[in-house]
């Protein structure tokens, strides 16, 4: 089966889905055509030009990368500079390029849940909210034959959790009718004839971003040529979503002992800490990428540590006298782990059709001496 640009955009709006992403990031195709066809896609945590020059050298169709290639309005593209030349290369080639940013950060199983996992929190919480799924109720009408079959289908997209519960719906029975047209091919009844058929009204819900796949689910089942079914936006509260992670660690240990587990976390040579070597750590905060902003954040969830990255010398030294330590991380060490999750969803998401490789280089910029 062939994969299009879009087949890939759609698998990425599930694993990032783009109403996480904070107000003005950008996100999202920045170069190529939906419709174009991949068959070789790079996952990369920031496109450099070695990492681009590697996707030509393959023959990519598609990059797929956190960090986004075109943030700032370019005034010019010139062949001289090297980052521009980059772009201008991928242009040439026609590769495509989308970028998942802070919907990647805040989704499920996205930056911070990596980093959480890789530090071996337990419980983990979000840091800050950030929003809510939106609920919708979805209600269709089903002939008596097909309600088992449609139920399951509903639940099996995802429809129906409330709670720990999953496949959750209420049926109503009631008198459906209807009188097939002109060139119609119904499943009950004959054209030109009013019928009335014993139906139930099967309503679940849902949430907005997995209504698509759910309704896809329900069509596919649904014995009827015409499905009547209606969405109610809900004033109920949804799941939250947000940035950054904070849990727990299984026993509490000393600040530097921790420091060097993060540093082996990260396969990292050396890491910078700031507070007492001795101090005791349990309760950590985690922020992918520049998470100086949210040293208020973790210090409201009583946490004894910021794992982030790019934290300045005022930040740091304030946090430590509020008691607050910083573990600060390079930043693309501390995000480049998730590229891997990425690319194992999406290989499941596409299938053979499309050969999915990861490319991240550039760690650490910083050399010591």
């Amino acid at each position: 089966m062939k994969v299009t640009v879009a087949d890939v955009m759609r698998a990425m709006d599930v694993i990032a889905p783009p109403h996480m992403a904070m107000e003005g990031d950008r996100i999202g195709l920045q170069l190529g055509d939906p419709g174009r066809p991949v068959e070789k896609l790079v996952v990369t945590l920031e496109v450099t030009p070695s990492v681009a020059d590697r996707a030509v050298a393959w023959g990519a169709d598609m990059i797929v990368a956190h960090h986004a290639l075109l943030f700032r309005p370019l005034s010019e593209i010139r062949w001289d500079k090297p980052r521009q030349a980059m772009v201008a290369k991928l242009v040439a080639r026609q590769i495509a390029f989308f970028a998942a940013h802070t919907n990647l950060d805040c989704a499920p199983g996205g930056v911070n849940d990596v980093i959480a996992e890789r530090l071996g929190l337990l419980h983990p919480e979000l840091l800050e909210v950030t929003g809510r799924d939106k609920l919708v109720k979805l209600v269709v009408f089903v002939p008596m034959s097909h309600v088992d079959t449609v139920r399951q289908a509903l639940g099996d997209a995802g429809a129906g959790h409330i709670g720990g519960y999953s496949h959750c719906t209420f049926g109503s029975p009631g008198t459906g009718s209807f009188k097939p047209g002109p060139g119609t091919n119904p499943y009950i009844g004959e054209e030109g004839k009013l019928e009335l058929v014993d139906e139930v009204r099967l309503e679940t819900i849902a949430y907005e971003g997995d209504l698509g796949r759910i309704v896809a689910n329900m069509l596919a089942v649904h014995p009827y040529e015409e499905v009547a079914y209606d969405v109610y936006p809900l004033a109920v509260p949804g799941r939250p979503f947000g940035i950054g992670r904070v849990g727990t660690l299984a026993e509490p240990m000393e600040l530097e002992a921790f420091v060097d587990q993060v540093r082996r976390a990260f396969h990292l040579p050396h890491l910078r800490y700031a507070g007492h070597p001795r101090a005791r750590v349990q309760k950590v905060a985690v922020l992918g990428g520049s998470g100086s902003g949210w040293i208020p954040h973790a210090l409201a969830h009583g946490a004894d540590v910021l794992v982030t990255a790019d934290v300045s010398h005022h930040q740091a030294a304030d946090a430590v006298h509020d008691g607050l330590a910083i573990v600060d991380v390079p930043h693309a060490a501390l995000e480049a782990p998730v590229c891997e999750g990425v690319a194992r969803r999406l290989r499941d998401a596409l299938g053979s059709a499309v050969q999915v490789r990861v490319d991240v280089e550039g760690i650490d910029p910083w050399r010591f001496v």
